[in-house]
């Protein structure tokens, strides 16, 4: 008997050295948020030291085994013993995901969603969840869900800042299966149950605004937003657009290539688009490598949602005078997460990189700050051509 559990204490020790990255060597895929097609791999080894770790857990197993009236999941109990050895960072976009999470997270990045479908933004200082805006013809448009709506619980569990980035995950799932959402709206909170389903994604919205002015949306930087954007934009070119506004409010960001690749549409080839710093301090330039497809003006409105990849492209323009940044100061992520898929399915999150712009400006927990700075009206319930502000100053600007 003392045998069988020794082996069994043993086993768990081992695979949580294995998968926590204490002391073995790991080949991994490393996808960034730059996320190019071609995956770089790369080894990671680390040393030989120890921590105690072994001894707590080796401890707490003996305590549970001989006391514990249930049954014990070691997979289960695995994946949370790593999952709070990640947290322990302290880092809010550092984190380990199972393999279902890493799953659904490198499918997210891809632009293949199956969930609720909304765009979120996630503030995980004050620990809130605020819809954006629910996808056309999504779950959650047809359960009634409405721009500015906060949630604030998931299956029944109230949303804090020390569990936020959980809850978000939590969100999402796999498709045929439902979750619960507290909403809070203005003043009300009710319960909505929403089945989650694969959602077919489109990262632009577009039209014609009077006097030739392009108007595009970019609802999020996930991949294939640069092609649709292209496409986009030589279709309202091609009917007449003598300027263009590029829309990044409430953009939280997504993949940087996908930003690099729209600001290769606008700045001149060989222009440095992004500067980014490791660990080191070593640093990488980015430049562009194509020519400029776009020779028309360009406002770019954006606000304290926008974030990240959004917040590149805007800083990038703004540094180089190629579009008039209108709205409020943005949300101010400077840095990239590197996505290291192991060898069991899992992953792991960390923060890799800080980044600035061309002109090397901080943009972490700093923002982009634009050129013209215009607020939305107090009180407004629901933003048409006609109330936003923000939308009219970019027109006013474009017609001079």
């Amino acid at each position: 008997m003392n045998s069988e559990k020794a082996q069994k204490i043993y086993k768990v020790i081992m695979l949580i050295i294995i998968t926590a990255l204490i002391s073995s060597l790991i080949t991994a895929v490393v996808v960034t948020e730059q996320l190019t097609s071609s995956s770089s791999i790369k080894s990671i080894a680390e040393g030989d030291g120890t921590t105690g770790i072994e001894t707590t857990l080796a401890s707490i197993r003996t305590l549970l085994e001989d006391m514990y009236i249930g049954d014990l999941d070691d997979e289960k109990m695995l994946q949370m013993a790593v999952k709070g050895y990640v947290a322990g960072v302290g880092d809010e976009y550092t984190e380990y995901y199972t393999p279902e999470e890493m799953s659904q997270e490198y499918d997210s990045a891809m632009g293949n969603f199956v969930g609720i479908g909304i765009y979120m933004i996630v503030n995980y200082e004050e620990g809130t969840i605020t819809v954006v805006e629910p996808m056309e013809g999504s779950p959650a448009a047809e359960a009634g869900l409405k721009e500015n709506d906060q949630i604030v619980s998931v299956d029944g569990e109230e949303i804090t800042p020390e569990n936020v980035s959980e809850m978000s995950d939590k969100i999402k799932g796999e498709e045929n299966t439902s979750v619960k959402l507290g909403i809070k709206r203005n003043n009300e909170t009710f319960e909505v149950n929403i089945e989650r389903k694969r959602i077919e994604v489109s990262h632009i919205e577009s039209e014609m605004l009077d006097g030739n002015i392009a108007y595009i949306k970019v609802l999020d930087f996930d991949g294939g937003t640069a092609k649709e954007f292209k496409s986009t934009y030589e279709k309202l070119k091609g009917e007449g657009a003598k300027s263009l506004i590029i829309d990044i409010r409430g953009n939280g960001g997504g993949v940087v290539d996908e930003s690099i690749d729209m600001l290769e549409m606008i700045c001149d080839k060989g222009s440095e688009l992004l500067i980014e710093r490791n660990k080191a301090g070593e640093e990488e330039i980015i430049k562009s490598e194509e020519d400029p497809i776009i020779d028309i003006p360009i406002a770019v409105l954006v606000n304290g949602s926008s974030a990240s990849a959004s917040e590149i492209f805007a800083g990038t323009l703004k540094d180089y005078e190629k579009a008039t940044i209108i709205g409020t100061k943005t949300y101010g992520k400077g840095v990239i997460q590197t996505l290291i898929s192991l060898s069991d399915g899992s992953g792991l999150k960390t923060t890799t990189e800080e980044y600035c712009t061309p002109n090397r400006n901080k943009i972490n927990k700093v923002g982009i700050e634009p050129n013209i700075t215009v607020e939305l009206p107090e009180g407004i319930t629901e933003l048409t051509k006609e109330n936003d502000t923000q939308l009219q100053r970019a027109i006013e600007e474009l017609n001079k």
